[in-house]
């Protein structure tokens, strides 16, 4: 029976191949204020239909994105909105109100909205605001 020791390689242990794609570490899941900024945007200016996120909303949050795609308050054409910044204010264990500024062209537009998690555990969008809507009061 012959025994060999460990199976020994030809190529020196600090060697890297750089045809070989190198591995990243995983990403973790964006925040949810993060994710629902970015689909809010999609749908505010005319990249998504509204029925695309109305899953996503419950109480006057729909009513309130009706609202804005009615008076058009983001350009469809021209120089494409950017998210500028965004933040957010923990208002209870399952609330956020979430802050964003919207870049487009060199104007800036303030986003607001608020996020709930329901007894599913899934995060719902319950009120949007943009700085071009009045108060819910004045069109109910």
């Amino acid at each position: 029976m012959n025994r060999q020791g460990p199976r020994r390689s030809t190529r020196p242990p600090t060697r890297r191949d750089s045809r070989r794609p190198v591995r990243a570490a995983p990403q973790p899941p964006p925040h949810p204020t993060e994710l629902f900024t970015d689909r809010l945007l999609l749908v505010l200016t005319g990249h998504k239909p509204l029925h695309w996120f109305a899953r996503h909303t419950t109480g006057h949050a729909f009513d309130d994105l009706l609202w804005l795609l009615d008076h058009r308050p983001l350009p469809r054409t021209g120089p494409r909105p950017t998210v500028h910044d965004v933040g957010h204010f923990v208002a209870g264990p399952a609330a956020y109100e979430v802050f964003a500024r919207i870049a487009v062209g060199p104007r800036l537009h303030a986003l607001a909205f608020r996020l709930a998690r329901t007894e599913d555990h899934r995060w719902r969008c319950t009120a949007v605001e943009l700085d071009t809507r009045p108060p819910r009061e004045t069109y109910e």
